[in-house]
């Protein structure tokens, strides 16, 4: 992936009034304490710091005891030290040796938010002497997070350092804002007459004299570190995500004709996957299924879990499978023969939501776009185990907007404020067109009011993002995982890769995803 623009994400637990346009009327608190010194090169430097990424430093380069002896015939454990982790930005410049993107420093190290511009680069100058340095101008993006011993509130908070050609507004002597929460920007300067704005994700939108001038710095405090897309940098078509508690997040994707049926990945953020398997390993193919094995999901259908798939029926068309296992790592047991299935019609992208009365829903696409059709999207009701399908189905909505082109797909829904969303994408796949849409009803079977257009649509580095999950972190923040491709790339090697970019609800109830498809670094779900 090429280096992108990036700013800076920082925050402190001082939290300030705001007025419009991203500014509070009065100065915002200083900063904290100098805090502790690491001991080691400054990060950024020629030379490499003395630590590898992972071990918290005493300022000598080795680790603190455990323990501190207290009399004869025993020891009484010492309190944990303060220790700050420093996450950088991906723009940040790797000393040499330094494969992790953040460092563990001893002691409360601290920064101002101030982004230094030096030659082509910047750099940043943290409490302790470290200087790490950023390719590009105004590009320094880093995390600080603080061990529970340093005193620091849990809270996550963002600092918006703004560069020397913002245009403050009266009474704000400050160059910076702290905001509760997690703030970032599109990385681009929008022309505003002879001025500049930079776009926010909580609606700021600050001035800055003459063009292309928006310099912004973020620091993020104790928001858990920093992530960029793409988190899965493989081709992961059609990502499905199941929050599951103590297991955290579980991911699988289409795999088309490979061997090994649809490979599963887990990952304790959304952000850092790692494969465990796949639902259906060689050898252990539905016998119903011959090929195409696209879309599926894992699912918690009572007290078990279900994976809904697509695959080819040994007829021909295209079809929607569940298997069930007692993990959601697997192994994972077919149920013998398919549960949608039409000799003159294929049917894909198969979902599954649970209602507020714990009724299980199956969601499908008629692949009519395949045959000169129209696409709706159905859902049934399922058995109480998710295993078999019961009533009748229902059309809860068809492509008949302008941008839906000649197919909707890749159906999920969610419960939130007491309405059900439909989130669906629309359009060719391997085009720029493909998008994201949503819309909303009472109950999962409808009747569903469509937003005006698209939610996620292509922009910067992706393009076509599309076929999506939505989930809940457990602090109760809501985000889309979607594959994209890049820009530069469509219909082409790397494939579509996994992005994920949180998810806004209005004071209607309406979502939507500022500032995504995301290619500048932000602070971890």
């Amino acid at each position: 992936m090429k280096l992108r623009r990036l700013f800076v994400f920082f925050a402190t637990t001082a939290i300030v009034g705001i007025a419009a346009c991203s500014s509070s009327n009065g100065a915002s608190s200083a900063q904290g304490d100098d805090g502790g010194d690491a001991g080691t090169t400054p990060p950024g430097d020629d030379a490499s710091p003395s630590m590898d990424g992972g071990a918290a430093l005493d300022g000598s380069g080795g680790s603190h005891d455990a323990a501190t002896d207290h009399g004869e015939g025993g020891h009484t454990e010492a309190s944990p030290p303060c220790t700050t982790r420093v996450t950088y930005g991906s723009a940040w410049i790797h000393p040499a040796n330094h494969p992790t993107s953040f460092d563990d420093a001893t002691g409360k190290v601290t920064w101002d938010g101030t982004c230094t511009d030096d030659g082509p680069n910047s750099y940043a100058m943290l409490s302790n002497g470290w200087k790490p340095y950023f390719q590009g101008n105004g590009a320094c993006i880093m995390a600080l997070d603080y061990a529970d011993s340093c005193g620091v509130p849990a809270t996550c908070t963002t600092r918006i350092a703004y560069g020397p050609a913002w245009l403050p507004p009266a009474n704000h002597p400050a160059r910076y804002d702290d905001v509760q929460g997690r703030v970032f920007s599109d990385g681009i300067c929008h022309p505003n007459g002879a001025n500049c704005d930079a776009n926010l994700s909580n609606g700021w939108q600050p001035t800055f004299s003459g063009s292309g001038t928006c310099r912004l710095s973020f620091m993020y405090t104790q928001c858990g570190g920093l992530y960029a897309n793409p988190v899965i940098p493989v081709d992961c078509p059609d990502p499905g995500v199941l929050s599951d508690g103590s297991n955290g997040y579980v991911l699988s994707c289409t795999s088309g004709d490979a061997a090994d049926a649809y490979p599963i990945y887990t990952s304790p953020d959304l952000t850092t996957w790692t494969q465990q398997g796949h639902i259906f390993p060689s050898g252990h193919w539905p016998s119903w299924a011959k090929s195409d094995f696209w879309a599926p999901e894992i699912h918690k259908v009572g007290s078990h879990y279900v994976a809904y798939f697509s695959a080819r029926d040994t007829n021909g068309q295209l079809s929607v499978g569940a298997a069930s296992a007692t993990s959601p790592l697997g192994p994972f047991t077919d149920v013998g023969a398919p549960l949608v299935n039409d000799a003159t019609m294929g049917h894909i992208d198969a979902s599954e939501i649970t209602d507020s009365k714990g009724t299980p829903y199956l969601l499908w696409k008629d692949d009519g776009n395949a045959v000169g059709k129209p696409t709706p999207i159905h859902a049934q009701p399922l058995a109480a185990d998710g295993l078999s399908l019961t009533g009748s189905p229902t059309t809860l909505i068809t492509n008949d907007q302008a941008w839906e082109g000649p197919l909707v797909e890749g159906p999920w829904m969610v419960q939130h404020g007491g309405s059900y969303y439909l989130f669906y994408s629309g359009n060719s796949y391997a085009t720029t067109a493909y998008a994201i849409g949503v819309a909303s009803a009472p109950s999962p079977l409808g009747p569903f009011t469509k937003a005006s257009g698209p939610i996620l649509v292509t922009g910067g580095a992706w393009a076509g993002p599309g076929h999506c999950s939505v989930v809940d972190t457990p602090a109760g923040d809501t985000y889309v995982v979607y594959h994209a491709w890049e820009a530069s790339a469509v219909g082409g090697a790397p494939g579509r890769l996994v992005l994920t970019d949180a998810v806004h609800w209005d004071a209607n109830g309406w979502p939507s995803v500022p500032l995504a498809p995301s290619d500048t670094s932000r602070p971890l779900p």
